[in-house]
């Protein structure tokens, strides 16, 4: 693959004899013989290296840097320079050169500082994918909702976000607490610093401390070089503390005074190191409960809860289950590459009507098994596990029967589908094929549907 390099030098000479030792490595050449002319080459959208002269007539080097830099951050400009301003060509690098090469030089030290410059510039297109993609993620992975519930928890994320308060999420077990704390995290001015999550329950006590405070060579047997803790990983940006109820009551105390005086010490190191990140901690249990057991200390408690989040269980956010249910099916298809589009109405009612114990963790799980038992282009009432179908039922959820009391699951699941079926209909003046298309059904599919559930099409016209 070739690569695109600029040489700008009012000499016509030097021009010449760089043009042909980079085609010669198989490079593409453009040439200027000024700063303002080369400024047109900048734009150019495959271009990978600049090599400027330092000394030109008009528009300096120095001052080419800088445009070049400010224009175009992501292609690396090499100066070359004569052995009497090499120093200016060192300010130049500090003004944003990626590197600078003396004269004379042999054709092989050419060939090698464009060759780093080229890999320089391959990381920096690698380093602006990723940033796309992980602000893509995270702009995906952000909390949705459009019921009364979830609104109100986004306000509050909106509310504490933009500030360095200590933040405490608590809610059951599946609700999402973590990506709550990523949202607060994404929406604060530490949004392009480290977010850093540590699980409190999941690391062993023994090894707890070191994973939140690092250690130095020596501290213990095995440490056989230093090691940065999770508090200096997340330097500038966030740390995490998930599950913060089970912290061991000896490192509660040693968490506190990282909270109070913003400094630590590794371990096996006298030597104190300061901090500036925000914390977020997160649990399911009842810290005052804990207090009163004497199992978590008040005064941490104080520390963390300045700023509380409660996240609501999917039960009472109801509205915001086919939406949830809707973008877990998008990413899970395109992750197994299957071509599921959509839930039926039969389908989504169910999903609405479930207590859903395992809240969103437990709804996307549901989203998953129903993707890959689905054949067709739409999940079905019949794709849903049993378990979710059966607990949606007379006194699993918020759909009845007409008669209370009634405990045939079959007879339940055939009223839904008729009263879908009878309200696409009804909404397409019983136009079949706009209601197979309403419903995400084939129109085949609604043909039979109607005659198994013996629906009387001229009711709906009429």
């Amino acid at each position: 693959m070739k690569r695109t390099v600029l040489v700008v030098d009012d000499e016509q000479n030097m021009q010449t004899v760089m043009r042909m030792i980079l085609e010669g490595a198989g490079h593409r050449v453009l040439v200027a013989d000024s700063g303002e002319s080369a400024l047109t080459h900048v734009q150019d959208p495959n271009l990978d290296v600049v090599l400027s002269d330092l000394r030109m007539p008009g528009m300096g080097g120095e001052q080419f840097v800088i445009r070049c830099r400010r224009e175009r951050p992501d292609v690396p400009v090499i100066i070359v320079t004569a052995h009497g301003t090499i120093r200016s060509a060192v300010k130049s690098i500090h003004d944003g050169a990626a590197d600078y090469l003396s004269k004379p030089f042999e054709p092989e030290q050419l060939e090698i500082a464009v060759h780093n410059a080229i890999k320089l510039r391959d990381i920096l297109r690698e380093n602006e994918q990723l940033k796309a993609a992980a602000s893509e993620s995270r702009g995906s992975r952000r909390m949705v909702g459009e019921s009364r519930a979830a609104q109100q928890m986004l306000g509050e994320i909106r509310r504490v976000a933009p500030y360095k308060t200590s933040v405490l999420i608590t809610g059951e077990s599946g609700t999402g607490k973590e990506l709550v704390a990523r949202t607060v995290h994404e929406l604060s001015p530490r949004h392009d610093r480290p977010w850093v999550a540590i699980n409190c329950s999941a690391i062993p006590r023994d090894l707890m401390e070191s994973e939140l405070f690092g250690y130095v060579k020596g501290a213990f047997t095995g440490a056989t070089q230093n090691r940065l803790g999770r508090l200096e990983q997340a330097q500038g940006g966030t740390l995490f503390l998930d599950e913060i109820g089970d912290l061991d009551m000896s490192l509660q105390s040693k968490l506190l005074r990282v909270l109070q005086e913003r400094e630590f010490s590794p371990v096996g190191s006298d030597q104190v190191r300061a901090v500036d990140l925000r914390f977020i901690a997160a649990t399911n249990r009842d810290l005052k409960a804990l207090v009163r057991e004497g199992r978590f200390r008040e005064d941490l408690l104080y520390r963390l809860d300045v700023y509380s989040i409660v996240v609501p269980p999917l039960r009472d956010r109801r509205e915001d289950i086919s939406l949830l249910a809707q973008i877990f099916l998008r990413e899970l298809a395109a992750e197994t590459d299957k071509k599921v589009t959509a839930f039926t109405p039969p389908a989504l009612a169910i999903l609405e009507a479930y207590a859903w114990p395992g809240n969103i963790r437990e709804l996307r799980n549901t989203v998953e098994r129903s993707l890959l038992s689905c054949s067709g282009q739409t999940i079905d009432a019949g794709d849903l596990p049993a378990a979710i179908t059966a607990g949606a039922g007379p006194g699993g959820g918020k759909i009845s029967l007409d008669r209370p009391g009634e405990k045939n699951l079959d007879r339940w699941l055939e009223e839904v589908e008729r009263g879908a079926i009878l309200e696409a209909l009804a909404q397409c003046n019983g136009v079949q094929a706009h209601a197979a298309r309403r419903l995400g059904i084939s129109e085949r599919s609604l043909w039979h549907r109607i005659k198994k559930l013996n629906i009387q099409i001229n009711r709906v016209i009429n």
